[in-house]
């Protein structure tokens, strides 16, 4: 079955965005954390994304700003296939982006149990939010960045019931990031 990895950047203080919907914050730039991101990027993984998200992917990485800052990152985000889920967007026109509208748990499900790579969120917290309380995120890769925001928006806003997690790697980053590994407890 296909697993699917939830990696996102959260403030000390556990927001995911600001007040003002931005996370430019979030994008440290340090050798170690390029290698790190880049290498992520040269994965075989499908990405998944809410339409927000997906703009704004879609707005930057097929630029030659793009390519110019973190090459190998803009690669593998052009190149990797992309699912955004959205009952509102018309077309998707980033290279090898499927537009789905249907319900996105049952889309989901039936995703893990088809043949293909393992599929992989960056950002999109309503996406993380409602598929965690499904229990159909299988690893949540969560950087923490040493901001603090005072207000915003966590990540997991809308769950509604505990989801216990059990820790299963931490690495540290030069710039300040840890990225802490968790999985579902069974």
């Amino acid at each position: 079955m296909r697993r699917v990895i939830a990696f996102e950047q959260v403030s000390l203080d556990g927001f995911f965005v600001d007040t003002n919907g931005d996370m430019s914050w979030a994008h440290k730039q340090d050798p170690e954390w390029n290698e790190f991101q880049g290498s992520n990027a040269s994965g075989d993984a499908a990405l998944l994304f809410g339409r927000v998200t997906y703009e704004m992917m879609a707005s930057f990485w097929p630029t030659p700003a793009a390519m110019e800052r973190a090459p190998a990152v803009a690669e593998g985000m052009n190149n990797l296939p992309k699912v955004v889920f959205s009952r509102t967007l018309e077309k998707a026109s980033w290279k090898n982006t499927t537009l789905l509208k249907g319900d996105l748990v049952a889309e989901v499900r039936k995703m893990k149990k088809a043949p293909g790579p393992g599929m992989a969120i960056l950002g999109s917290g309503s996406i993380v939010s409602q598929l965690a309380q499904a229990g159909l995120i299988d690893e949540f890769q969560i950087v923490v960045n040493p901001i603090v925001l005072g207000k915003g928006k966590t990540l997991f806003e809308s769950v509604k019931g505990k989801i216990p997690l059990k820790l299963i790697k931490t690495r540290p980053f030069g710039n300040g990031n840890v990225v802490l590994c968790y999985e579902p407890m069974a």
